[in-house]
Order: C-alpha cells, then structure tokens, then sequence
C-alpha cells in the first residue's frame, strides 16, 4: 500500500509538534486528521507542499502548516515538501522562476552578479521584482495541480494493481 511506503519516510509527529516556528498553532496539531494517510490527505499534502516551495517569503513551512491545517491535509507531507527549496536548491529554483518569469512578460532577462549584501539583494529586487514573483506563482500553481493530481492518478494506479494481484492470486489458489 502507498501508506508503507510513505509512512516510512515521514518525520515523528512528535517533533513537528515540537517545532518551534509551528508552535503558533498549539492544539491545532493534535487533530489526528491531519496525521492520515490517504489519497485525499496525501494528494492535497502535495499540492499545499508544492505550493509553498516556490513562494520567496520567510516561514515557508508555518504557511504550509497552517493552509493544511485549514484543508486537513496531512501536515508532515506538507511541512515537508516545502524543504525542496532549502538553502541549497533555493538559487536554482528562483533564478529558473526568473527566467520563466520574464519569458512570460516578454521582458529580457537581465544579468547579474551575485554579492551577499542587503544593499544587492533590495536593488536587484527592484529590478526584477514581476518577472521574479511571476515566475514563481506560476511554477507554485503548475506544481501544485501536477503534484495533486500526479499522486492521485499514482495511488489509484497502486490500488488498482493491488487489487488485480489480489484477484490473479484468488484464481491460482482455486
């Protein structure tokens, strides 16, 4: 069942519980609906966790929290997916945002270097500030429909083999 196979890989219930940037919901983390697995649970887990991924604001994983809480869709799957854009892969995933961004305006993408100041960081914002959010709304919302229907159409597949197994095993035991 994809229940198994997700379970394994989510975190304690417990220490998202214990976060400290989630503690702002308090009791609101102890409906036990937002700890199931299933394809609604899952699939809507996806699409909140795929949404927040691509929004360039602070407290990614709070937003997330408190849309799943709000929908009751499973809140590790959601929390979690907002990580796909951590430190690392953050560079990345904006500038590609970026790029479809301007593309979409049909404006040309301007060239830059990098520098680790606050004074860069709020003079390139100014500049590249509606191709940037464009691009991210747009990759949020494509990736959050793909992720919604993507594990829908994925865990019906599983349950549909599973069953097909399970009647192929009955007609050889007859």
């Amino acid at each position: 069942m994809p229940k198994k196979f997700i379970s394994k890989y989510l975190p304690d219930p417990h220490k998202i519980k214990d976060n400290q940037s989630l503690k702002i919901f308090g009791k609101l983390l102890h409906d036990p609906n937002l700890w199931h697995l299933n394809r609604k649970s899952v699939s809507s887990a996806f699409a909140v966790g795929l949404f927040f991924c691509w929004m360039p604001v602070p407290f990614q994983m709070a937003l997330a929290a408190g849309v799943a809480i709000i929908i009751r869709s499973n809140l590790p799957i959601s929390v979690a997916l907002v990580w796909i854009s951590n430190p690392v892969t953050m560079p990345p995933l904006f500038y590609f945002a970026y790029k479809l961004g301007a593309w979409m305006l049909g404006t040309a993408a301007n060239e830059f270097s990098f520098e680790l100041s606050t004074e860069w960081l709020m003079s390139e914002m100014l500049l590249i500030w509606k191709p940037f959010l464009t691009g991210c709304l747009t990759l949020a919302i494509v990736s959050a429909i793909g992720g919604f229907f993507g594990i829908r159409l994925l865990w019906r597949l599983h349950i549909v083999r599973y069953i097909q197994k399970k009647r192929l095993q009955r007609k050889l035991t007859k």
